[in-house]
């Protein structure tokens, strides 16, 4: 058998094997590192380092037949294992990693910022319902459609100054109502 003979049967019994266990490699991996981040990264580097210690198996599995496909999922998987505790080591440099206290406290947090614009959207909702029909659409055109002022004001023949200042009127009257409302709901809650 020639060298390139013997690189190929190698190749292709490298290849053979991987195939058969990929699956249990996987899992093993994906044990390893919940959530699944990194594991096509871990994976792909483990597939290399195995390949570049193929040799290494074979000689010591040439005393037992060149192994089995459950030998060679064992050798990969201590492979892994090492490929992983790389993978965590190189991404705790590379980001900033929180203790859990840290999380618990940055998530209560966020829940707190959540209710409180949950609140605020309530109160506005609460004011707009109470201003009469005609000032709830004149401050919603400008607001919801993105409508100009100006443009409001062609519409409706009316003088663009004016219209500034009832706007501006409506703005604050909403936002004191808005304002009330949120105090009554604190004194409540």
């Amino acid at each position: 058998m020639t060298e390139n003979e013997s690189d190929l049967a190698r190749n292709q019994r490298f290849i053979a094997l991987l195939a058969r266990t990929e699956h249990v490699v996987r899992r093993f991996t994906h044990g390893l590192l919940p959530g699944g981040e990194g594991i096509d990264d871990v994976l792909q580097e483990t597939a290399l380092e195995a390949w570049r210690k193929f040799a290494e198996f074979e000689e010591n599995k040439e005393t037992e037949s060149r192994g089995t496909s459950s030998d060679f999922a064992c050798w990969v998987c201590v492979i892994a294992r090492y490929k992983v505790l790389s993978y965590q080591r190189d991404r705790s440099r590379d980001r900033m990693v929180f203790r859990e206290e840290l999380l618990a406290e940055l998530a209560d947090l966020a829940m707190d910022d959540l209710q409180s614009r949950e609140a605020e959207l309530s109160a506005v909702e609460y004011c707009l319902e109470q201003m009469g029909e005609h000032s709830r659409r004149l401050l919603l055109s400008v607001h919801r459609y993105g409508d100009s002022v100006a443009k409001i004001a062609e519409e409706t023949q009316r003088k663009p100054r004016r219209l500034y200042y009832q706007i501006n009127v409506l703005r604050s009257t909403l936002l004191d109502c808005v304002r009330t409302r949120m105090a009554k709901d604190q004194s409540y809650g």
